[in-house]
């Protein structure tokens, strides 16, 4: 393969197209994951307010781990199933790492409207929960595709090939097109 004006290798036609088709195939199963741990996370949440008196941030954290324990199943089994499962520590320090962190963005959120703004009712709770977790969610994609389930390495480097050959393929019947219409 040739390379660019920028240097970098040229990618052939459709790679492009075949990546962004991989990226939303796994932004659509991290989503249905998500979708699920969300459920979990409201529903852990709103039970705990419900039948504890624990102040509203310590049932929101409560919930928070128990959507993070889901979703490690979640993308373990299902939206990460084909990624390198030979580090599990290192992919579990990771995991749990970063879902620290979306713990903090997430009930940061919730404690900023509870505590600072004084908006504490069932409902505006649940308001800043959900957005707390839609910005946290932001984070951990990026994460957790980036650090925690990577990609077995080769897989890349097996879809540029195969993307080459089809477009060497493409042009070689083109070429035959040509030389068959001269003919």
């Amino acid at each position: 393969m040739g390379r660019d004006s920028s240097g970098l290798p040229e990618t052939p036609p459709g790679a492009l197209r075949q990546r962004l088709s991989r990226l939303a195939r796994e932004a659509a199963k991290f989503g249905a994951v998500g979708g699920a741990g969300l459920l979990v996370n409201l529903g852990v949440f709103n039970l705990v307010r419900h039948v504890t008196d624990l102040p509203v941030v310590r049932a929101s954290v409560i919930a928070t781990i128990v959507a993070i324990a889901f979703n490690y199943v979640g993308f373990r089994y299902f939206t990460y199933r084909d990624r390198d499962k030979s580090g599990r520590t290192r992919e579990m320090t990771l995991f749990l790492l970063f879902s620290a962190v979306g713990l903090v963005i997430e009930n940061g959120v919730l404690y900023a409207a509870t505590y600072g703004f004084g908006w504490d009712s069932p409902l505006q709770s649940n308001i800043f929960k959900f957005v707390g977790i839609g910005i946290a969610t932001l984070f951990r994609f990026w994460s957790y595709r980036t650090w925690v389930f990577r990609a077995l390495p080769g897989a890349e480097p097996v879809s540029r090939a195969e993307s080459f050959l089809d477009t060497e393929r493409g042009r070689d019947r083109e070429r035959t097109a040509r030389q068959r219409a001269r003919i």
